[in-house]
């Protein structure tokens, strides 16, 4: 079943199919399947939103290699969720700018943990 699979030239694969690179790319996967099974948003909008995020990309000049799939797969999931009115964009952005100040004080290998030190102020 696995010869069923395209495959995007470089995407990872191990003996039964596609796997993800890095960890947090089947985070943002699982992340998409947790919202949408609370109903904010239906799998064509879904499609619509990644669809777009993928064209403004390769507008803007990404070479549409498969490297960045995963990146645009995530912002095309936090725009969705802030059009939806689930968070706004500012939250977002907070947010993420305490996850890589948390990344950035956590030593290598150890599970990165947000605090109140890593929210801007």
């Amino acid at each position: 079943m696995t010869g069923d699979v395209p495959l995007v030239p470089g995407m990872p694969r191990d003996a039964d199919g596609p796997v993800f690179k890095e960890p947090w790319e089947a985070q943002a996967f699982a992340m998409t399947l947790a919202v949408h099974e609370r109903g904010l948003f239906t799998w064509v909008e879904w499609a619509e939103a990644l669809a777009a995020q993928i064209a403004a990309a390769q507008a803007a000049g990404d070479p549409d290699s498969g490297e960045t799939y995963y990146r645009h797969w995530l912002a095309a999931l936090e725009g969705l969720v802030a059009r939806k009115g689930a968070s706004s964009g500012d939250e977002l952005a907070r947010y993420r700018h305490a996850w890589d100040h948390a990344a950035d004080r956590t030593p290598h290998g150890q599970p990165i943990e947000l605090r109140g030190e890593d929210f801007p102020r």
